[in-house]
């Protein structure tokens, strides 16, 4: 099965406005939500500035990787 066909991408903006005009304290949050149960499986607390192109990786992977794959490669990137 398709990694985009399990998994959900959300992404959470600290502030309002542009990535370049928001604090650097104010952190994003971006989430990988697993659609059966609806539990968070991954999980980053990201720079403005590093939210758009982590976003588009995880875009890109859950199209084209299947679930188990997806996570396994992604799941050394985390932070809690």
């Amino acid at each position: 099965m398709k990694a985009n066909r399990a998994y959900e991408l959300l992404v959470h903006r600290g502030g309002r406005g542009p990535a370049l005009l928001r604090a650097k304290d104010e952190a994003d949050h971006v989430e990988v939500v697993e659609i059966d149960s609806g539990e968070v499986v991954l999980f980053w607390d990201t720079t403005p500035q590093q939210t758009g192109r982590l976003s588009r990786a995880l875009k890109a992977d859950l199209a084209q990787m299947d679930a188990g794959a997806f996570l396994a490669h992604w799941r050394r990137y985390e932070t809690r």
